[in-house]
C-alpha cells in the first residue's frame, strides 16, 4: 500500500511488515545499517522492517549474521540487496509517524517507528545487547547536501531524538537515568543531489538544523505514543515518574508488608489504594521535582547535604507532612517511607 509521496517524488509503501522508500533517481544516503551503511550514492531504496514474530515468540535471524538477515529481508521485499540499505525493529509499521516541516523551497520529512518501554537506555549504562532496534528514523531532506553536511544532519537528528526522550522523561531500563535511546536505534538520512538548493550547514544555528529538530522530535513523540502509549498523560503518574529509582507497586507492597505485617491489607485492596493516589496532582508534581533532585545529586551538581535539605521540603509538600530523618541514609528509602505513610492515611 502506498502511504505517501515525498517532495522529491520518493514513494513510501507499506507491505510485508515493512516500510519501503523508493527513489525515482539517485540519492545521497547516510545509513547506520550494517548492510550498505555509511555514505552511499548508488542505492535505489531504503526500508524499515518489523522483525517481531509475535507475542511469546523468539526473534530469529533469517541468516547467520544481522547484515545477511537484512539482505534476506531486502530480497523478500523485492529489492536488490546490493543497492538497498535497511533497518530492523520490533515496533509495528502500523504505528509509524510521518511528519514534515518546510521553509520556502526546503522540506524535511521523517518516517519514524519506535518503542522504548523494554529497551530504553542512557548512553554509558551497563551494556545489555539486544539485536532489534526500537527507534528507527528515516529522514529525508529535499536539498543537495555535501557528504560532511549529511553526516552533520545525523548529529542533529540524534540530538533531536535525545531531546524528545528527555521531554517525555523516558526512563532507562538499565539504570536510574533518563533514556537517550534504546541502544540499538537506527537512522537513515537521504538527500537529493540533483536539487538546485545546496545547503552547507545542518547544525542547530541553521534553518535545516531547526527543521530537523522540529520534525524528528514531533515524529518520535507521535511514534512512541502510538507504539508504547508513552505520552504526557501516561507519565503523569507517581510510579511512571519514579520507577527508575525502584519505586514500584511491588516495592511499595513489600515495604507495606514489612511494616504492617499480619495487619496489612490484601494485595488487591492495596493496589486499589495505589490506583486512587498515584495520579494525585500535588504528589506527582513534587515527586517529579524530587526525581530531578536525585538526578542532580547523581550528576555531581549538588551536594548530598543540599539534596537532603531540599528533599525534606519537597517531600513535605508532596505528602503533606514534616520530614526530619533520612531513612537508611537514602533519599529513595526516605521517599518510599513517606509515600507509604501518606497512603496509610486513607486506610480505615
Amino acid at each position: 500500500m502506498r502511504l505517501t509521496t515525498l517532495s522529491g517524488g520518493e514513494t513510501l509503501h507499506h507491505y510485508k511488515k515493512a516500510l519501503v522508500l523508493s527513489f525515482p533517481s539517485p540519492r545521497l544516503v547516510c545509513s547506520t545499517s550494517p548492510t550498505n551503511g555509511g555514505i552511499r550514492n548508488n542505492l535505489t531504496a531504503v526500508f524499515n522492517h518489523d522483525g517481531n514474530p509475535g507475542p511469546g515468540c523468539q526473534f530469529e535471524l533469517k541468516a547467520d549474521t544481522y547484515e545477511e538477515h537484512l539482505n534476506v529481508v531486502a530480497k523478500e521485499l523485492g529489492l536488490d540487496p546490493a543497492h538497498t540499505t535497511g533497518l530492523c525493529t520490533a515496533a509495528s509499521m502500523d504505528n509509524v509517524a510521518i511528519c514534515h516541516e518546510s521553509f520556502k523551497e526546503l522540506t524535511v520529512s521523517t518516517i519514524v517507528t519506535g518503542g522504548v518501554k523494554r529497551n530504553a537506555a542512557r548512553i554509558g549504562d551497563p551494556a545489555c545487547y539486544e539485536q532489534l532496534g526500537t527507534i528507527n528514523i528515516l529522514l529525508y531532506i529535499s536539498a543537495n547536501l555535501p557528504e560532511g553536511v549529511l553526516e552533520r544532519a545525523l548529529v542533529s537528528c540524534t540530538e533531536a531524538k535525545v531531546a524528545a526522550l528527555q521531554e517525555l522523561l523516558a526512563p532507562s531500563r538499565y539504570s536510574s537515568g533518563l533514556a537517550t535511546g534504546s541502544g540499538t536505534d537506527g537512522v537513515i538520512i537521504i538527500c537529493n543531489p540533483s536539487s538546485p538548493l545546496r545547503i552547507t550547514d545542518a547544525g542547530s544555528h541553521g534553518k535545516l538544523g531547526e527543521l530537523i529538530g522540529k520534525v524528528v522530535k514531533r515524529a518520535i513523540k507521535e511514534a512512541l505514543d502510538k507504539q508504547s502509549g508513552l505520552n504526557p498523560n501516561y507519565q503523569f503518574d507517581i510510579f511512571n515518574r519514579m520507577d527508575r529509582f525502584g519505586v514500584t507497586p511491588d516495592t511499595m507492597w513489600e515495604l507495606y508488608q514489612k511494616i504492617d505485617g499480619e495487619h496489612s491489607l490484601s494485595r488487591m485492596l492495596f493496589e486499589d489504594l495505589l490506583d486512587s493516589k498515584k495520579r494525585q496532582n500535588q504528589a506527582v508534581v513534587y515527586s517529579s521535582l524530587y526525581a530531578h533532585l536525585i538526578d542532580q545529586l547523581n550528576w555531581g551538581l549538588i551536594s548530598s547535604t543540599d539534596a537532603w535539605e531540599t528533599g525534606k521540603v519537597i517531600l513535605g509538600q508532596a505528602f503533606e507532612t514534616t520530614v526530619e530523618v533520612m531513612e537508611n541514609n537514602s533519599l529513595i528509602e526516605t521517599y518510599k517511607k513517606i509515600f507509604l505513610e501518606w497512603l496509610k492515611c486513607d486506610i480505615p
